[in-house]
């Protein structure tokens, strides 16, 4: 889990797991690359307090980076990486 404020370089998953962020400062949006983002989606959005989950990685996607933006309130205020491993 990510939790804003707190917010590590990067976050490890393996296949099958997914990413959680959370954060009760304010709306709170993840964004990937859409050529480049290992979920179903490359953008995800929550209000205060909702945690957002990445779900986990789509089938037969390579192991390896993903960076994203984090914003809240609709600025930019971090980035990170989700590093997922092979099986």
């Amino acid at each position: 889990m990510v939790m804003v404020g707190l917010l590590p370089e990067a976050v490890v998953i393996d296949p099958g797991e997914q990413v959680s962020w959370l954060s009760n400062a304010g709306n709170l949006k993840i964004e990937f690359d859409a050529q480049r983002c290992p979920f179903s989606s490359n953008v995800f959005q929550a209000p205060p307090g909702v945690r957002l989950s990445s779900g986990t990685a789509r089938p037969g996607i390579n192991p390896g980076s993903y960076r994203y933006r984090l914003s809240l309130n609709d600025v930019i205020v971090g980035h990170g990486e989700v590093l997922l491993r092979g099986k």
